[in-house]
C-alpha cells in the first residue's frame, strides 16, 4: 500500500493506494538500484523526478497528442468501458471527491479491497502485449522513425 499524506492531496484527505503485484515488482527492482530516498530519483542527487519528466519523455517520443493527465483519463475510460467495476470504485481509485454532500457524509469507507482488485486488473491490462480488441496500445519504449 502507498499512502499519500493529506498535505499532498487536493481534497485535503489522506489517500491509500493499493499496489498491484506488478507495481510491487517495480518498487523491488528500484530499491536495488536507487541512490536516494526517492523511488525514482531525479537527475540531481537528493532530488525527485521533475513534474515535467513525463511530459518531456512524451515530447522526445514525438507524442505531442498525449498528455500526462491523459494517463488518468485512459484509466478511467478503461474502467468504465472494459470492466464491471462500479463507478464509485474507479472514482475512489482516482481520489475524486463525492460532489453530493449527503452521499459523502454517509460514505465513510475508501473501498480499499475493491480498489485492490481494480488495480490488479489494470496492471494485467497494462501488461498485455496482445492488442486484439483492446484498441491501439502504444509502447512508451517505442520510438518513432
Amino acid at each position: 500500500m502507498w499512502t499519500i499524506p493529506v498535505e499532498r492531496m487536493k481534497a485535503g484527505k489522506e489517500h491509500r493506494v493499493p499496489l498491484s503485484g506488478a507495481a510491487l515488482a517495480v518498487l523491488k527492482q528500484m530499491h536495488g538500484i536507487r541512490h536516494s530516498d526517492y523511488v525514482f530519483p531525479g537527475g540531481r542527487d537528493g532530488r525527485p523526478l521533475s513534474e515535467m519528466t513525463l511530459l518531456m519523455l512524451l515530447r522526445r517520443m514525438e507524442r505531442g497528442e498525449i498528455t500526462a493527465h491523459g494517463f488518468r483519463s485512459t484509466f478511467r475510460d478503461w474502467a468504465a468501458e472494459r470492466t464491471n467495476f462500479p463507478r464509485e470504485v474507479a472514482e475512489a481509485a482516482l481520489a475524486h471527491t463525492i460532489p453530493d454532500a449527503v452521499e459523502a457524509a454517509y460514505r465513510r469507507g475508501d473501498l480499499f479491497e475493491k480498489r485492490k482488485k481494480l488495480m490488479a486488473a489494470w496492471a494485467d491490462y497494462c501488461g498485455k502485449t496482445d492488442t486484439e480488441g483492446a484498441g491501439k496500445i502504444v509502447s512508451l519504449a517505442a520510438r518513432k522513425g
